[in-house]
């Protein structure tokens, strides 16, 4: 599975091992926009499911208030997803990532103290732990 922090300079991505147990992080892409954002991810998602274990599923966050509500980010984050499934073959989802950023500045600063390199690793780390969530639901 690969998870899919979408903004509209970053993208970051995380993946899952084979068994679904474990998301790492795995990448962070930096785009132009949501086109340049749905060309990018589109032929990156490509490669991927060509390697080996292929790819079952997309997890791609979906922003909101801390209330539940949706925020500003939401509707991109719809319409982005939309556009990305035109385009691709495999099954998209959305998580909740609420907090995941907090979360992942959080982790990524007991180990690095540069911010500017926690910021570049920031997005993937977060689709990561979203990623991660969405697995543990999920877990037969």
């Amino acid at each position: 599975m690969l998870g899919v922090d979408f903004g509209s300079r970053r993208i970051g991505l995380a993946i899952s091992d084979r068994t679904g147990t474990l998301a790492r992080p795995l990448e962070t892409i930096l785009v132009h926009g949501a086109a340049d954002a749905v060309n990018r991810l589109a032929s990156r998602i490509a490669t991927i499911a060509a390697e080996e274990d292929g790819l079952e599923t997309i997890v791609v966050g979906r922003p909101a208030h801390l209330d539940g509500r949706a925020s500003e980010a939401t509707a991109g984050a719809i319409a982005f997803v939309a556009a990305l499934q035109q385009r691709i073959d495999v099954p998209i989802v959305t998580e909740d990532e609420r907090l995941s950023s907090r979360e992942a500045e959080s982790r990524l600063a007991i180990g690095e103290r540069d911010w500017r390199r926690r910021k570049a690793k920031l997005d993937a780390a977060a689709a990561a732990i979203f990623l991660q969530d969405y697995l543990d639901r999920n877990r037969p």
